[in-house]
């Protein structure tokens, strides 16, 4: 008998400002939209659908936040059909912290599956990069804008 196992995108970083600085850039939309979406429709509070939006590419999702423990976690579902990301924040030395985004609970399967993989790998590299450059350089990369400039 075959064990199914359900694949998990990991992506980690660094980030040389203090574990609540940096929670605290996922859970306000005024921080979060200088290096990842552009608009939200409010906080994250556990229990809260919020909605982000991407407006470069005229994309929106609705996001259910599942748990939050302050500055240690956020869990969110998202997408269609939906999974779960964590967003993991730890303490690793004075004043940095080690950044673990975790997506999982994918539905698709084959190439699909593939992509979706590949897609959110991507996708949320690219979102500590620009975190890391804004909260360690005050630098708004535009990552995330210039990923896809031919879809805009």
């Amino acid at each position: 008998m075959s064990q199914h196992i359900s694949p998990v995108v990991e992506c980690q970083m660094m980030i040389r400002r203090p574990q609540h600085e940096v929670f605290q850039a996922f859970v306000d939309p005024e921080i979060t939209t200088r290096f990842w979406f552009t608009k939200s429709s409010g906080m994250l509070e556990t229990g809260k659908s919020v909605n982000w939006e991407w407006e470069m590419y005229g994309v929106k999702s609705t996001v259910l936040v599942k748990e939050i423990v302050p500055h240690e976690r956020i869990t969110i579902e998202w997408n269609t059909p939906p999974t779960i990301v964590d967003f993991e924040f730890s303490e690793v030395g004075e004043g940095k912290t080690y950044v673990i985004i975790k997506n999982y609970g994918f539905h698709q399967s084959g190439d699909e599956l593939i992509e979706a993989v590949k897609d959110n790998t991507g996708g949320f590299t690219t979102v500590l990069d620009g975190l890391k450059a804004y909260l360690e350089h005050g630098l708004e990369l535009n990552l995330i804008a210039d990923k896809f400039p031919g879809q805009m």
